[in-house]
């Protein structure tokens, strides 16, 4: 018995011969190191987007003009709304709920991260579960989608990978007319590429129309299935389990990015590529549309408004230092996607240079780099199937990480929310059914038309409504509850202020920030295409419908909050419904100190009343303290 208790003592960190570490939440738990906690939200933060998406976005805004307005935006906006929700749900130690009793009328922005974090998490299981059907079909000699005489292919299709590795004729016919702008009349006016046919023919087998969905591809459902399995597995134990994972799912796509990086610059072109991704076109920083993207990059990459971070720092101890968490988590992520253009531009350079293009008529984004673009160049490498294995293994872990975040915030939501021992003791239960009913909302994505609802939904359930979202928490917080109020509560819990550059952002920069990148969202709408395909207006009225479901959470509920609180006036009901719950504050009762403490005509045991005058020491987790006098409770 006494063996079994050390080896448990190791596995949580402990020194052998020393008592096992505890909980300092033995109730809701928390994370066994902090490192397991900054991995997390480095998973959370790094997802396919940093991959498919800044590169391209990189280029087509003036390459290395385009890091200009990105790192202010990072500086101005991304990082102090990350130490934001990190400090806000760390502080309460509760989910996107729980926390919303520092104005219980906002709960609806609660309500609405979870319908946010619920079409996600939908979609992005289907995405990770295409590229474990590619990284299953990549446990070959010969990548399927490298020649054009398979069954799926049809007359327009053009490889280039020939006899001997090299163009064929056909091929070098259709470069030569493209380079020469000549149009002419030829069946074939544009190359359709072995991969571009293998991913519309063969793996979705795609339908002509978003209501026409045909059959469920039973290959892709079963990647979906194992999908689930994966992140249920994961988060069997909540974030003791998932803490243990994200050891190697948070850190080893680096690996891989590292490998495809090296063999990437070995590669004839490669040069031409980066230098495509990279050379600054500085009059572009003029530009409003390179800001607005700027902006809109920052915010959805870090994942803010989505209820995640909320959820993640809600299982820290209490002291904490999210201040510098946020900081190193936020410079992780961007570079990350630096890094990331790197590897796709160096790969994309040298198929560009194989087919004599320029980069331009190569780059790609989306599921359209992923699968289509960055597959068929892999094919022209030496064991294409050895990077095609890596490159797919990468994209799988850099999604479950954030969906583990997406899944762990609807459960810990749920959890907090019912609060019952019995609930607590079975959340695995809660984990499970959420997970299955994930796997059910999925299955018409895995149809002929899933892909139109995949785009669907990424283009309009997650969108501007994260941006409405985001700025009516930062106005609850700082103008409703109080910027003071929430100054100290941040200094109680770290030990020190919020620097003044943050007090600034919080209050004025940030949501100043936000309200340009909603203005800039709308002006710059279009409605959603796919390839050629022009989506019915139906359609387009069930994607705005996603996304004011979310959005339409707060009004409601504030409604329904006011006309349940006391007060003989409107005006009365109003100022109750946005007060402060009696139980808000940090969650534990050591941690429950000046304006938190017990009044004096309250029997408590836990924590002796403090005098009104009585000076009040906080140990911060730099190890500063600071010394309060305790201020009226009811304040």
């Amino acid at each position: 018995m006494m063996e079994e208790k050390q080896f448990a003592g190791i596995l949580n960190g402990a020194v052998p011969g020393e008592p096992v570490k505890k909980d300092e939440n033995s109730r809701r738990g928390n994370w066994g190191n902090q490192i397991e906690f900054v991995l997390t939200s480095v998973g959370y933060a790094v997802g396919l987007g940093n991959v498919w998406r800044f590169p391209y976005l990189c280029y087509r805004n003036g390459g290395g003009a385009f890091m200009l307005p990105y790192f202010i935006m990072l500086v101005f906006c991304g990082i102090p709304l990350f130490f934001l929700e990190l400090s806000f749900g760390q502080f309460a130690s509760l989910g996107c709920l729980g926390v919303w009793k520092i104005s219980p009328m906002f709960k609806g922005v609660g309500y609405g991260m979870m319908v946010v974090s619920t079409y996600i998490g939908i979609y992005y299981n289907v995405v990770i579960c295409i590229a474990f059907y590619y990284f299953f079909m990549s446990m070959t000699n010969l990548l399927p989608w490298t020649y054009c005489n398979n069954p799926w292919n049809t007359a327009d299709c053009t490889g280039v990978v020939g006899s001997g590795r090299h163009l064929n004729a056909s091929l070098a016919n259709a470069t030569t007319t493209l380079v020469a702008g000549v149009s002419e009349v030829v069946n074939r006016t544009k190359r359709t590429s072995p991969s571009e046919e293998y991913w519309k023919h063969y793996v979705l087998n795609i339908s002509d129309d978003i209501g026409n969905f045909g059959e469920v591809r039973l290959p892709i459902l079963g990647c979906l299935a194992v999908s689930w399995c994966v992140v249920f597995l994961c988060l069997i134990r909540g974030v003791k389990s998932s803490g243990k994972v994200v050891y190697f799912t948070a850190t080893f796509p680096y690996v891989v990015l590292t490998i495809l990086f090296i063999r990437g610059i070995t590669l004839d072109g490669a040069i031409n590529g980066i230098k495509y991704y990279l050379t600054p076109q500085w009059q572009k920083v003029l530009d409003a549309k390179v800001w607005g993207d700027a902006a809109s990059q920052i915010f959805y990459s870090l994942g803010c408004a989505w209820g995640g971070l909320i959820t993640m720092a809600s299982y820290n101890k209490f002291h904490n230092n999210c201040f510098r968490d946020s900081i190193i988590i936020s410079i992780t992520n961007c570079a990350t996607s630096v890094y990331a253009g790197f590897v796709i531009f160096s790969i994309l350079g040298f198929m560009a240079h194989h087919l004599n293009v320029p980069v331009s008529e190569v780059a790609d984004h989306g599921p359209g780099l992923a699968f289509v673009a960055y597959p068929e160049a892999l094919t022209l490498l030496p064991i294409s199937p050895l990077w095609s294995l890596l490159f797919f293994f990468m994209l799988i872990l850099l999604g479950l990480g954030t969906q583990f975040c997406l899944l762990e915030t609807l459960v810990t939501a749920i959890v907090d929310e019912i609060g019952t021992d019995w609930i607590i003791r079975n959340k695995t239960i809660i984990t499970l059914v959420v997970a299955i009913a994930g796997f059910l909302l999925g299955v018409p994505l895995t149809t002929r038309a899933g892909i139109y609802w995949l785009l669907l939904m990424d283009n309009y359930a997650a969108s501007f409504s994260l941006v409405i979202i985001s700025c009516i928490m930062c106005i609850c917080i700082m103008y409703i509850y109080g910027h003071r109020n929430y100054f100290k509560d941040v200094e109680m819990m770290l030990g020190f202020p919020p620097p003044l550059f943050f007090k600034v952002c919080w209050r004025f920069i940030s949501p100043l920030i936000i309200s340009f990148i909603l203005i800039f969202t709308v002006i710059q709408y279009k409605p959603i295409t796919y390839n050629d395909y022009v989506y019915p207006g139906w359609s387009l009225a069930i994607g705005f419908a996603m996304a004011l479901s979310s959005v339409i959470c707060i009004p409601i509920y504030a409604l329904y909050k006011i006309s349940r609180s006391p007060g003989a006036t409107f005006r009365e009901r109003l100022k109750n419904a946005c007060r402060s719950h009696p139980k808000w504050g940090p969650a534990l009762q050591e941690h429950r100190t000046g304006r938190y403490a017990p009044m004096a005509s309250e029997d408590t045991v836990e924590a002796r009343p403090l005098k009104e005058k009585e000076d009040l020491t906080i140990q911060g987790s730099n190890g500063s303290t600071n010394t309060h006098n305790n201020p009226n409770p009811s304040a």
